[in-house]
């Protein structure tokens, strides 16, 4: 048996990420095995909750997924003595209409699973009314249980006492209050944090926190408010198809945005993948039947990517003969131009007549469900697949024919539908998973 539990809070920015990390590597240095997940679609959240437990991480999607695909992929904590899902956003937020078992919100999974949420609230500008909001959050919605708060950034004593007065009054248990702490703020760039394979100091970062944490939060007490959990038997896996036998993943620091439960179901289902580095001028490998490329931060990497010649005429002599797919900025990549922040313009693979720029940021962020007008790889004409974008790089010329016709969660059609030529693929949004 495992105790489960759920880390959310009112809003994104709160310390959510810092606090799962903290407690699961204080958990673990105790002799506990923990195992982490991440609720809805961030695909950075997964590396640091395996740099602290040791364990692979993936994400659960009440939009996206099924009930016994969720099951299936929670269902690896069966060995664990403490399980934590990391919600995203705010506890209730997710979109408006329902995707396949849900909105998207980390209350969805936290009531599928009868897991108890532990609050993280930022008492920043408020004193009483950070009890308020807690309150509010408990009420809202009934299959939701509230376990208690941690306090975050707590400006002094004299400001504790208020807030945890208050919240003891609306019977809330407060199990710690922290400090503003510098040296655990995990860094941040434009599409979030930082990822973990390029901070080298992520573990010493990750025990300070949890040495911190341990000091002001009772670790015992939020253990005990844990759910008691044994996984049931799930009915289904993942909905994914590899998209071929031998496949070559574009993996570095400009090519990392891919789901773990993407590559744990291409392996499952027999797959072999071997990675290779655009950074570091590698073409794929030509045994390979199918070339993938994630998304990253290409964007950052522009110039450097455009200097690897070798990386560039090796994609181009691999999608002579065999498909080639790339998600948001692996998509950018196989087009035909990026400019950069500075709006330098940069020559890429050539592969799709794909112009796009950074320069000019607009944010696109959502669920995606796309309907392919033709096959890519891994799935056929006609498919619905379920995706999400996320990126701030806006399209100058998207020329070739669409590959799929693409809605946001609202069913709305959105104009990043995708490009196809010859045998290059390519989409703006990550693939979750496939409706069937």
């Amino acid at each position: 048996m495992a105790a489960g539990l759920v880390i959310s809070a009112p809003a994104s920015g709160v310390g959510k990420t810092t606090l799962t990390l903290a407690l699961a590597r204080a958990w673990r240095n105790s002799g506990l095995r923990v195992q982490c997940f991440k609720s809805g679609p961030d695909y950075i959240d997964p590396a640091f909750h395996a740099a602290a437990t040791g364990r692979a991480s993936v994400n659960v999607d009440s939009w996206a997924m099924g009930r016994g695909t969720i099951s299936h992929l929670v269902s690896r904590g069966i060995d664990a003595d403490v399980v934590l899902a990391e919600g995203s956003m705010g506890l209730f937020d997710g979109v408006a209409a329902r995707g396949v078992c849900g909105t998207g919100a980390t209350a969805d999974i936290a009531e599928m699973l009868d897991w108890p949420v532990l609050l993280v609230i930022d008492p920043s500008g408020q004193a009483q009314t950070a009890a308020a909001i807690a309150a509010g959050l408990r009420d809202y919605r009934p299959g939701v249980r509230l376990a208690g708060v941690v306090l975050n950034r707590v400006a002094s004593p004299r400001h504790e006492a208020l807030v945890r007065r208050a919240l003891l009054d609306a019977g809330i248990a407060v199990f710690g209050a922290l400090p503003r702490h510098a040296e655990i703020s995990l860094p941040k760039r434009h599409l979030g944090l930082v990822q973990a394979e390029e901070q080298a100091e992520i573990g010493k970062l990750i025990d300070e926190a949890a040495r911190f944490v341990a000091e002001h939060v009772d670790l015992d007490a939020v253990l005990r408010s844990a759910a008691t959990w044994s996984p049931q038997p799930a009915a289904s896996g993942v909905n994914v198809t590899p998209p071929g036998q031998r496949i070559a993943l574009a993996r570095d620091a400009a090519f990392s945005f891919v789901y773990p439960h993407m590559l744990e179901a291409w392996r499952a289902a027999g797959a072999e993948i071997s990675t290779f580095s655009p950074l570091a001028d590698e073409g794929p490998d030509p045994s390979a039947d199918v070339c993938w490329l994630p998304g990253g931060y290409p964007e950052l990497q522009a110039g450097k990517i455009a200097a690897n010649a070798r990386f560039r005429s090796g994609l181009r002599a691999f999608a002579e003969t065999r498909p080639v797919h790339g998600e948001c900025g692996g998509y950018m990549v196989l087009g035909t131009a990026l400019t950069d922040a500075d709006g330098i313009r940069h020559e890429m693979t050539g592969l799709l007549g794909l112009e796009t720029s950074f320069a000019k940021r607009r944010m696109h962020l959502g669920y995606r469900l796309a309907e392919l007008a033709a096959p890519m790889p891994g799935h056929q004409a006609g498919a619905r697949l379920r995706g999400h974008e996320f990126h701030y790089s806006t399209i100058v010329a998207q020329p070739d024919t669409p590959l799929a016709v693409v809605h946001d969660a609202t069913g709305a059609v959105i104009a990043e539908t995708g490009s196809r030529r010859g045998q290059a693929t390519g989409t703006f949004f990550h693939l979750i998973a496939e409706d069937r």
